[in-house]
């Protein structure tokens, strides 16, 4: 049998690689997919699903922490925040911080 990996994916490029890269390496995959009240969701639920479907992902478990949005202070919840540009530069918090999401994240994992 098989070790599970268990892999975050927003389905973006980074975790569709890192899920292309576990399966390659002979792992079970089973996508965890989160629903934070980012502006991008229904996107990112359609990227999720349609990876899983091309990597032949069938543990698949989306779990909904949008509690995180009612915190507030991120472009990335708020659609009355502008997101900002990258600025490499920059040296304060940038607009798309979402707090404690990663912590979230990773305990969920």
């Amino acid at each position: 049998m098989a070790s599970v990996a268990v892999v975050l994916m927003s389905g973006g490029m980074d975790s569709c690689v890192t899920a292309a890269v576990a399966r390659r390496d002979g792992f079970r995959v089973a996508g965890l997919h989160v629903n934070y009240g980012q502006r991008t969701e229904a996107r990112e639920r359609q990227a999720f699903d349609e990876v899983c479907a091309a990597l032949a992902i069938t543990d698949r478990l989306t779990v909904d922490i949008g509690y995180l949005k009612t915190i507030g202070g991120s472009s990335l919840t708020d659609p009355n925040r502008p997101v900002s540009a990258a600025d490499l530069a920059a040296t304060g918090i940038p607009s798309s911080y979402v707090p404690f999401r990663n912590g979230n994240l990773l305990a969920m994992a």
